[in-house]
Protein backbone atom coordinates (compact mmCIF):
# COMPACT_ATOMS: atom_id res chain seq x y z
CA UNK A 1 0.00 0.00 0.00
CA UNK A 2 1.18 3.17 -1.27
CA UNK A 3 2.22 6.23 1.45
CA UNK A 4 -1.18 8.07 0.00
CA UNK A 5 -3.35 5.22 0.48
CA UNK A 6 -1.99 4.91 3.86
CA UNK A 7 -2.70 8.38 5.05
CA UNK A 8 -6.77 7.91 3.73
CA UNK A 9 -6.93 4.57 5.20
CA UNK A 10 -5.57 6.41 8.88
CA UNK A 11 -7.62 9.18 8.41
CA UNK A 12 -10.60 6.78 8.89
CA UNK A 13 -12.78 6.59 11.74
CA UNK A 14 -12.19 3.13 13.98
CA UNK A 15 -15.35 1.81 13.56
CA UNK A 16 -14.71 1.18 9.39
CA UNK A 17 -11.74 -1.12 10.55
CA UNK A 18 -9.99 -0.15 7.51
CA UNK A 19 -7.93 -3.15 8.03
CA UNK A 20 -10.75 -5.57 8.21
CA UNK A 21 -9.28 -7.54 5.41
CA UNK A 22 -5.33 -7.33 6.00
CA UNK A 23 -4.02 -10.68 7.37
CA UNK A 24 -2.75 -10.52 10.77
CA UNK A 25 0.82 -11.01 9.07
CA UNK A 26 0.78 -7.63 7.46
CA UNK A 27 -1.14 -5.86 9.83
CA UNK A 28 2.16 -6.90 12.35
CA UNK A 29 4.52 -5.58 9.33
CA UNK A 30 2.30 -2.16 9.44
CA UNK A 31 2.22 -1.70 13.53
CA UNK A 32 6.25 -2.02 13.56
CA UNK A 33 6.21 0.16 10.69
CA UNK A 34 4.02 2.86 12.42
CA UNK A 35 6.50 2.49 15.97
CA UNK A 36 9.51 3.09 13.51
CA UNK A 37 8.20 6.15 12.31
CA UNK A 38 6.51 7.67 15.43
CA UNK A 39 2.99 7.29 13.20
CA UNK A 40 0.24 6.88 16.05
CA UNK A 41 -3.04 6.98 14.03
CA UNK A 42 -1.65 4.35 11.59
CA UNK A 43 -0.74 2.27 14.96
CA UNK A 44 -3.87 2.89 16.31
CA UNK A 45 -5.25 1.18 13.69
CA UNK A 46 -3.39 -1.85 13.72
CA UNK A 47 -4.01 -2.41 17.32
CA UNK A 48 -7.94 -1.70 16.74
CA UNK A 49 -7.85 -4.13 14.36
CA UNK A 50 -6.12 -6.87 16.61
CA UNK A 51 -8.18 -5.85 19.22
CA UNK A 52 -11.63 -6.32 17.23
CA UNK A 53 -10.54 -9.78 15.70
CA UNK A 54 -9.78 -10.70 20.02
CA UNK A 55 -6.24 -10.53 20.41
CA UNK A 56 -5.06 -11.95 23.22
CA UNK A 57 -5.46 -9.21 26.12
CA UNK A 58 -1.54 -9.01 26.88
CA UNK A 59 -0.33 -8.43 23.17
CA UNK A 60 -2.83 -5.88 22.80
CA UNK A 61 -1.11 -4.13 26.30
CA UNK A 62 2.33 -4.49 25.23
CA UNK A 63 1.17 -2.83 21.73
CA UNK A 64 -0.80 -0.11 23.51
CA UNK A 65 2.52 0.82 25.84
CA UNK A 66 4.66 0.54 22.51
CA UNK A 67 2.70 2.97 20.75
CA UNK A 68 2.24 5.81 23.63
CA UNK A 69 6.25 5.28 24.33
CA UNK A 70 6.82 5.80 20.59
CA UNK A 71 4.36 8.23 19.51
CA UNK A 72 2.38 9.39 22.27
CA UNK A 73 1.80 12.96 20.45
CA UNK A 74 -0.11 11.63 17.19
CA UNK A 75 -2.45 9.15 19.11
CA UNK A 76 -6.04 9.70 18.16
CA UNK A 77 -8.20 10.78 20.72
CA UNK A 78 -10.49 7.40 20.05
CA UNK A 79 -7.44 4.82 20.97
CA UNK A 80 -8.10 3.42 24.70
CA UNK A 81 -5.47 3.87 26.75
CA UNK A 82 -5.30 0.39 28.25
CA UNK A 83 -7.44 -2.83 27.41
CA UNK A 84 -10.58 -3.45 28.07
CA UNK A 85 -11.92 -6.96 27.19
CA UNK A 86 -15.67 -5.26 26.22
CA UNK A 87 -14.45 -2.98 23.87
CA UNK A 88 -15.85 -4.73 20.93
CA UNK A 89 -18.86 -5.14 22.15
CA UNK A 90 -19.65 -1.60 22.63
CA UNK A 91 -18.49 -0.83 18.90
CA UNK A 92 -20.77 -3.27 18.07
CA UNK A 93 -23.25 -1.90 20.38
CA UNK A 94 -22.94 1.50 19.10
CA UNK A 95 -23.27 1.54 15.67
CA UNK A 96 -26.84 -0.40 15.61
CA UNK A 97 -27.70 3.65 16.90
CA UNK A 98 -28.02 6.26 13.87
CA UNK A 99 -28.93 9.61 14.85
CA UNK A 100 -31.79 11.17 12.29
CA UNK A 101 -31.29 15.06 13.78
CA UNK A 102 -28.55 17.42 13.48
CA UNK A 103 -28.16 19.69 16.89
CA UNK A 104 -25.68 20.48 19.35
CA UNK A 105 -25.32 17.24 22.13
CA UNK A 106 -23.03 14.29 21.93
CA UNK A 107 -23.27 11.24 23.24
CA UNK A 108 -19.73 9.81 25.25
CA UNK A 109 -18.86 6.87 27.22
CA UNK A 110 -16.66 7.25 29.72
CA UNK A 111 -14.77 4.07 31.21
CA UNK A 112 -15.34 3.25 34.96
CA UNK A 113 -12.79 1.30 37.28
CA UNK A 114 -14.74 -1.45 39.06
CA UNK A 115 -11.74 -3.56 39.97
CA UNK A 116 -13.47 -4.15 43.43
CA UNK A 117 -16.56 -5.40 42.00
CA UNK A 118 -16.72 -9.59 40.97
CA UNK A 119 -18.57 -8.09 37.28
CA UNK A 120 -14.85 -7.29 35.63
CA UNK A 121 -12.50 -4.25 35.96
CA UNK A 122 -14.31 -1.78 34.17
CA UNK A 123 -18.31 -0.39 33.99
CA UNK A 124 -18.76 2.42 31.88
CA UNK A 125 -20.50 6.00 31.86
CA UNK A 126 -23.19 6.88 29.31
CA UNK A 127 -24.03 10.28 29.28
CA UNK A 128 -24.67 13.16 26.39
CA UNK A 129 -23.98 16.94 26.61
CA UNK A 130 -23.53 19.94 24.57
CA UNK A 131 -19.69 20.04 25.55
CA UNK A 132 -17.43 17.92 23.60
CA UNK A 133 -16.79 14.64 25.61
CA UNK A 134 -12.81 15.56 26.81
CA UNK A 135 -14.76 18.80 28.38
CA UNK A 136 -17.06 17.11 29.87
CA UNK A 137 -15.04 14.19 31.38
CA UNK A 138 -12.88 17.23 32.69
CA UNK A 139 -16.38 18.85 34.11
CA UNK A 140 -16.72 15.40 35.61
CA UNK A 141 -13.83 15.46 37.25
CA UNK A 142 -13.43 18.79 38.37
CA UNK A 143 -16.74 18.44 40.25
CA UNK A 144 -18.79 20.57 38.18
CA UNK A 145 -22.60 18.64 37.70
CA UNK A 146 -20.49 15.37 38.22
CA UNK A 147 -22.26 12.36 37.90
CA UNK A 148 -20.69 10.90 41.48
CA UNK A 149 -19.14 7.48 39.27
CA UNK A 150 -17.50 9.63 37.35
CA UNK A 151 -16.15 11.91 39.49
CA UNK A 152 -15.24 8.59 41.66
CA UNK A 153 -13.71 6.26 39.28
CA UNK A 154 -13.77 7.74 36.18
CA UNK A 155 -10.52 7.00 34.01
CA UNK A 156 -10.88 8.39 30.54
CA UNK A 157 -13.20 8.90 27.78
CA UNK A 158 -14.06 5.95 25.23
CA UNK A 159 -14.38 8.18 21.98
CA UNK A 160 -14.33 5.96 19.02
CA UNK A 161 -17.69 4.20 20.06
CA UNK A 162 -19.82 7.16 19.98
CA UNK A 163 -18.19 8.92 17.16
CA UNK A 164 -20.75 8.87 14.91
CA UNK A 165 -23.35 9.79 17.63
CA UNK A 166 -22.04 13.58 17.90
CA UNK A 167 -23.65 16.79 17.20
CA UNK A 168 -27.41 15.21 17.49
CA UNK A 169 -30.27 17.22 18.21
CA UNK A 170 -31.18 17.45 22.41
CA UNK A 171 -34.44 15.36 22.17
CA UNK A 172 -32.69 12.71 20.20
CA UNK A 173 -29.67 13.10 22.14
CA UNK A 174 -31.56 11.78 25.01
CA UNK A 175 -33.37 8.79 23.87
CA UNK A 176 -30.03 7.68 22.36
CA UNK A 177 -28.35 7.73 25.65
CA UNK A 178 -31.17 5.76 27.39
CA UNK A 179 -30.97 3.99 24.74
CA UNK A 180 -27.09 3.19 24.56
CA UNK A 181 -27.14 2.29 28.23
CA UNK A 182 -29.94 -0.26 27.86
CA UNK A 183 -28.22 -2.06 25.15
CA UNK A 184 -25.35 -2.06 26.53
CA UNK A 185 -26.23 -3.42 30.11
CA UNK A 186 -27.79 -6.17 28.21
CA UNK A 187 -24.71 -6.88 26.46
CA UNK A 188 -23.23 -7.66 29.95
CA UNK A 189 -21.50 -4.29 30.87
CA UNK A 190 -22.04 -2.49 34.33
CA UNK A 191 -23.46 0.44 33.02
CA UNK A 192 -24.03 3.66 34.74
CA UNK A 193 -25.72 6.69 33.35
CA UNK A 194 -28.31 7.15 30.58
CA UNK A 195 -31.11 8.35 32.35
Amino acid sequence: MGAARRRRAAARPPAQRPYRLQPGSELQQRFGAALAAGAGEEGAHCIHELWMRGEYPASIERRLQQLWARAAASIPEWLPMRYIEWLPAAYEVAARLSPRTRGRYNLYLILLDFRERRRGPFGVYVGMSAYAPAQRFDQHKAGIRAAGSVLKRGLEVLTGPTLHLQHVGRHEAAQLEAQLAAALADAGLLVEGGH
